[in-house]
Formats: C-alpha cells, sequence, structure tokens
C-alpha cells in the first residue's frame, strides 16, 4: 500500500474519531440538556445533513477545480472555525447554527478523500476504499468510547475534544497531503459529467439501487437520533450508549476474516450481499424493539452490524462496476450523496413517528418500510438486461 494511501487512512481515522466524539449524542444533547422534542432534535439533524449534501456538491466541484489537497483544507478550516463556535456557545439557537456549518464543511472534506484514495492507488481497487472504510470505522470504535466518558463528567468538554481532533488532522492534511496532490483534470464535476452520460443503462441501475440504500439509511439513522434518545428514557447511561457505537466500530474490524470468505463466495453476487444484508438489519430493529435493558440493546447492535457489513460496502462496490472509465467519482458521488439524503430524512421521520404514534409504532412502521429496499435490491439490473436484450 502507498505511503500516500497510509497518510489518507491515518487522517480518515483522526477525522471520524473527532466526528464521533459527537455526532452519537446530538440527539440526547438536544432533547435531554436542551428541552426541545424528537421531532424538532430531527429537524436540526436534518439541517446539518442536507448542509452535507450541499458540502459535498461543492467538494466535488471544488475538488475538480482546486485539487483534493485545497478543498480538504478548506473543509477543515470551516470546520475548525465552527467548532471553535460551538465550543463557546453550545446553547439554543448556537447550536443549530454551529452544527448545521460543521455539516456543509464536513460534506466537502469526505468527497475529496474518496477520489484522492482511489487516484492514489488505482490499482488497489476496492482494496484501497475499504481500506478507507476501516479507518472510518475504527475512528466509530474510539471516539463514542471516549466520548462516553467524557460526557458522563461534563458535555462541555465533548466539543473541545472534537476541536482538538480536528486541529490534529488539519496538520495531516497541511503538511502530508499536498505532497501528493491529484491533478485536477483526472476528474470531472458532477454537473459536467451529468452531461457526459451517453449509455444510460449502468446509470439508471445505480439510481435503482442506491433508492433502496436511501431507505436502508433512512432506518439505520434511528440509532443516532431516536433509538439514542430511548435508551436515555430506560435509564441507559451515556457511557453504556457510546458503548454500542464503540462495539459497532470494533466488530466490523474484528468479524472481518469471519465475514470475508462469505462476501468471497457472494463476489459475483452482489443481490444476494444486498438481500442478506437488509434481512440481518430488519432482524436487529426486531431486538430492538423489544428492548429494554443494555444487554438487549447489545445484541440489536451486533445484528445489525453484521448486517451493514454486507449492505455497506456492496453499494460502492456495485458503482464501481457499473461506472464507465473515468466515471467512478460521479458514481461514487451519487452513492455518498443518497447516503446523506437518508440521514437527513430519518430523525425528522422517526422522530414525527415517535411523537405521534409512541416509539414501538414507530420500529413497526421502519422496519416494515425497511422491506421495500429488497425490491430494487432485487431489480437495479433490469436496465442492463433491457440494453443487452437490444
Amino acid at each position: 500500500m502507498p505511503k500516500s494511501v497510509w497518510l489518507l487512512i491515518i487522517g480518515m481515522l483522526v477525522n471520524v474519531t473527532g466526528n464521533s466524539f459527537l455526532w452519537p449524542l446530538n440527539a440526547i444533547y438536544l432533547h435531554n440538556h436542551l428541552g426541545k422534542s424528537l421531532s424538532v432534535a430531527g429537524l436540526v439533524l436534518m439541517a446539518n445533513a442536507g448542509a452535507g449534501i450541499i458540502g459535498n456538491l461543492l467538494g466535488g466541484y471544488l475538488f475538480d477545480r482546486i485539487g483534493g489537497y485545497k478543498s480538504i483544507m478548506l473543509g477543515i478550516v470551516v470546520t475548525v472555525i465552527a467548532l471553535v463556535g460551538l465550543t463557546i456557545w453550545h446553547g439554543w439557537p448556537h447550536y443549530v447554527w454551529f452544527l448545521t456549518l460543521m455539516g456543509f464543511s464536513g460534506g466537502i472534506v469526505f468527497p475529496s478523500m474518496y477520489a484522492m484514495v482511489g487516484t492514489a492507488w488505482p490499482e488497489g481497487g476496492r482494496k484501497a476504499f475499504n481500506a478507507i472504510y476501516l479507518a472510518q470505522n475504527l475512528g466509530v470504535a474510539i471516539g463514542p468510547a471516549i466520548a462516553g466518558f467524557v460526557a458522563e463528567y461534563s458535555f462541555d468538554y465533548i466539543f473541545t475534544a472534537n476541536l482538538a481532533m480536528y486541529i490534529v488532522f488539519f496538520f495531516i492534511a497541511f503538511f502530508g497531503y499536498r505532497k501528493f496532490n491529484i491533478a485536477p483534470e483526472m476528474h470531472t464535476s458532477v454537473i459536467n459529467e451529468g452531461k457526459k452520460i451517453r449509455n444510460k443503462a449502468p446509470f439508471y441501475a445505480l439510481l435503482i439501487v442506491t433508492s433502496g440504500y436511501l431507505i436502508c439509511w433512512l432506518v439505520y439513522v434511528q440509532w443516532q437520533s431516536t433509538i439514542a434518545t430511548f435508551t436515555q428514557d430506560l435509564g441507559i447511561t451515556l457511557k453504556q450508549y457510546s458503548l454500542l457505537w464503540s462495539i459497532n466500530g470494533a466488530l466490523i474490524l474484528v468479524l472481518q476474516p469471519v465475514i470475508q470468505p462469505i462476501v468471497k463466495r457472494l463476489e459475483h453476487r452482489i443481490k444476494a450481499q444486498l438481500v442478506l444484508g437488509i434481512v440481518i438489519m430488519m432482524i436487529s430493529f426486531v431486538v430492538v424493539g423489544y428492548a429494554q435493558v443494555f444487554s438487549m440493546f447489545v445484541t440489536a447492535m451486533v445484528i445489525l452490524t453484521i448486517g451493514e457489513m454486507f449492505v455497506w460496502p456492496a453499494v460502492p462496490t456495485l458503482a464501481s462496476q457499473l461506472a464507465p472509465k473515468g466515471r467512478e467519482g460521479f458514481y461514487q458521488g451519487i452513492v455518498n450523496s443518497t447516503a446523506t439524503i437518508g440521514r437527513m430524512i430519518g430523525p425528522f421521520a422517526g422522530g414525527v413517528l415517535v411523537d405521534l404514534y409512541g416509539m414501538t409504532a414507530m420500529f413497526l412502521i421502519l422496519t416494515s418500510f425497511m422491506a421495500l429496499a429488497i425490491i430494487p435490491s432485487m431489480l437495479y439490473d433490469r436496465p442492463l438486461k433491457r440494453q443487452i436484450a437490444e
């Protein structure tokens, strides 16, 4: 693995570890500390994710225009400014303003990180993206574990810890990434790419499969919003809730040797990977619907993690397979944007369902809704078959 890829992996680890101090606790802080309803908390998280979508589009555009190093640095600097503000002012409505700004600036960083790792190690194929995926999940394992302990002492220090990690990320990017900056002309922007699509069958196939991907994320994000507050209502501590995400991140690393042989057998059967993963994730939501004690939430998280290990890597892999040569970045951008839209809609939808019908009904409705994701996962290749028939 090239040194440049290792620098990107380390940067992603530090970035996600810092983010993971805050994102699992956002809904809890808004609901329990700022006294807002779950619907309002969902709207705030929607604003954060919506700003992330705009940041993604701008990040891709800036990558094309000024290169990966400058676009990443811009995103980091804006995030540091937002975190300084959040560290000083984290009441209402300042929390909303700075959290939304962080969604925007974080959205600028991620597309460039993915584009840079793909072009820095093109011969690595899926290994390059899988390395970044594992770095993200190691950050998810470390960040919430630390955050839980810090939040038990004082929530105020969460913001300071997040700021400190981003300052470290700043120096990693400043001294490391400009040395292997990727030429902007190696990628095309989303806007320009949309005008260049000639063979539309793979593009339509991607849109179909990502519609199911969106549903999965809409339901999955309940763990960061409605389920987070549900655990607090049951008397589960912040430290225990944060530990759930550490279990999630650690399992993704530990279970790689177990999952890989199965994935290898299903390597050319993406449909099977998707359907298997979705069904397992649905089972986890059935379990959490009956959870009243911490051990049940742990069980549900273990099942959820196994399911996501099939689904989350499968969709970017499929996008890579569908993408025409030189269009990989555009197709991966669609995948990332779809996930962000799910994260944007999910907390608000879940919050409204809980406020109107209660937690049990929310689990039932959204778990049933997740079953619909199986349909596009099974039918995404219809445009490809039609093209062959023609």
